[in-house]
């Protein structure tokens, strides 16, 4: 029942997030329901957090911790009161919402539908319900826009990466240490943490003399300088650690036939961040912080930034 549940909620195209058996736990205990009960036979009991965690170890044997409450509250009723599958105390709409007798019923449009589950008549009444809640569709929109975050290149192209993860620091690579560092560079790779090789120039690494290999390691970023004849590889550490030894042994194998000098430059958000891996970080390789663009790191006297033969 709890799959069966689940497919009721991909089939409503709710976000990811809410595609999960405690949110399918919550809306079979929002809908009375029980192992072998009819779908036609949901009702629309009023609960509270805590009794629809009752319910969980109760009827389908899940137990969660006490401390889980806000979990379900937070990241499953929340949601599903903000597409209007589920309403607020009903009962009492003058409850306060920080009130520790706060009560959730399921939507009677939604009542509705769920008793047609694995009916003829489903299908359509799936489509009709779809197409005539605006609110349904309202997170769903509204997550997307906000789950990308805009990139400006230095050329005035404008990219638009998942959010979240390392793309916050990528995004500040390319619009504070590509025109400081790397001025009339051209960029010919970024990764993305929500959708790998978000950006290549396959052409033009080709004719650096690089067959592109999409299952390789990548760096970051890539930027060429034509002009010097450089090839600036860049790692942004958030979870990841910087380029130390082995990593810079792979990228060197990696770009072996590269016809540029590899150059390789690890970026922080903040110095707190870089002192965690300051060890790590190998010589003959630059280190560049976000919080303070205009300076640069050199690990090693005898270059200010270039490679090494």
């Amino acid at each position: 029942m709890v799959s069966e549940a689940l497919n009721i909620l991909q089939a409503l195209e709710v976000p990811k997030e809410q595609q999960n058996e405690r949110s399918a736990l919550a809306l079979l205990a929002l809908l009375g329901m029980i192992p072998r009960k009819r779908w036609a036979d949901a009702g629309a009991p009023l609960l509270g957090i805590t009794e629809m965690m009752n319910y969980f170890e109760k009827h389908f044997g899940k137990k969660y911790a006490p401390n889980s409450r806000e979990t379900v509250r937070r990241f499953t009723v929340h949601q599903f009161i903000q597409m209007g599958l589920v309403l607020a105390n009903p009962d009492d709409p003058g409850r306060p919402v920080n009130s520790p007798d706060n009560r959730y019923q399921v939507a009677p449009a939604l009542l509705k539908l769920v008793r047609e589950y694995g009916s003829h008549s489903w299908g359509e009444s799936l489509r009709n319900f779809v197409n005539s809640s605006e609110t349904l569709r309202r997170l769903q929109p509204r997550e997307r826009q906000m789950a990308l975050i805009p990139v400006r290149f230095p050329d005035g192209r404008e990219l638009k990466l998942t959010a979240g993860g390392q793309n916050e620091l990528v995004k500040k690579i390319v619009e504070e240490f590509c025109p400081r560092f790397t001025p009339a560079g051209v960029l010919v790779y970024l990764g993305d943490t929500g959708n790998k090789q978000r950006h290549v120039e396959a052409d033009y690494l080709a004719r650096l003399g690089m067959a592109f290999d999409e299952h390789g390691k990548m760096p970051d970023i890539i930027v060429h300088l034509p002009d010097k004849k450089w090839l600036v590889l860049i790692e942004a550490v958030t979870s990841h650690g910087p380029i130390g030894v082995k990593r810079r042994n792979e990228l060197r194998e990696l770009f072996r036939g590269a016809k540029a000098g590899l150059v390789f430059v690890t970026a922080f958000l903040t110095r707190r961040a870089m002192a965690k891996y300051l060890s790590e970080i190998a010589w003959e390789t630059e280190v560049w912080v976000a919080e303070a663009p205009s300076h640069i790191i050199h690990f090693n006297g005898e270059r200010f930034l270039g490679p090494y033969e």
